[in-house]
């Protein structure tokens, strides 16, 4: 199943209780919280009383947002095990990690290794508390290109390691569906947005192209949450129109 959900930092500036009163609102079923603002590592005083309002609002934690950069925990001032304290009193099923601080052809073998070796690392911490790690498919990182993201995973090897998807504006729609394809049997959850590299547009002027990708995603094991990520003017009203749109996509699966 593929379940209609909202990343919390689309709105940093509302507290939790509005984000949640919005994805009420909205008919959305789950919430990836961030890290950085809604949820903060180690705050568990926080991560209890969001837990517990999403619970009430018959809402799940899709995940956590973690924004945690593998292989950079000194030069972040962050530890993997206050995201991980945090996702355990979150009850998050997922933690969402960044695959290092530079783009994949940037990197030399000393970097892809030691993103590797925490890469286990962080995966077999995880894994005792039934929580999966899944990066983010994102530029500046080693998961910034079809090829680099299915290195990373393929060298990594881990059982509780995925990978979220999204539509990267560096990539024509080709790319976008031929990675999508090559990363299907990674696939945790999916941000879902439309816009390029300067301008943010309505969900409903991407109905063709998420159509395409929701009908390859479909074939994924599994169950995923399809969250929306940032809004055209960043408005509640905005973000109520492409929930709509969301769900009518994901209604025809």
């Amino acid at each position: 199943m593929i379940y209609p959900g909202l990343v919390s930092i689309t709105f940093r500036e509302l507290s939790p209780a509005e984000i949640i009163g919005l994805a009420v609102k909205a008919g959305i079923k789950g919430i990836e919280w961030g890290g950085d603002v809604h949820v903060p590592h180690g705050d568990i005083k926080t991560a209890k009383e969001v837990l517990k309002m999403t619970k009430e609002a018959n809402l799940t934690v899709a995940a956590y947002g973690s924004y945690y950069r593998i292989g950079c925990e000194q030069e972040k001032g962050l530890k993997f095990e206050q995201v991980l304290e945090s996702a355990i009193e979150l009850e998050s099923p997922v933690i969402r990690v960044w695959a290092g601080d530079r783009g994949s052809t940037d990197a030399d073998e000393k970097w892809w290794s030691r993103v590797i070796d925490e890469s286990r690392r962080i995966g077999d911490l995880s894994a005792e508390h039934n929580i999966k790690i899944a990066y983010e498919y994102h530029k500046n990182t080693l998961t910034d290109s079809i090829d680099s993201v299915e290195r990373l995973l393929k060298q990594v090897n881990h059982n509780n390691i995925e990978c979220y998807w999204q539509p990267l504006n560096e990539l024509d729609k080709n790319q976008k569906v031929k990675g999508l394809k090559n990363l299907l049997s990674y696939i945790s959850n999916i941000h879902v947005f439309h816009w390029d590299s300067n301008n943010r547009y309505t969900l409903e002027e991407g109905m063709k192209d998420w159509t395409t990708y929701f009908d390859i995603i479909k074939e994924a094991k599994g169950n995923h949450y399809a969250m929306l990520e940032f809004v055209k003017d960043n408005t509640p009203e905005q973000f109520l129109k492409d929930a709509d749109t969301l769900k009518r996509l994901l209604s025809k699966i």
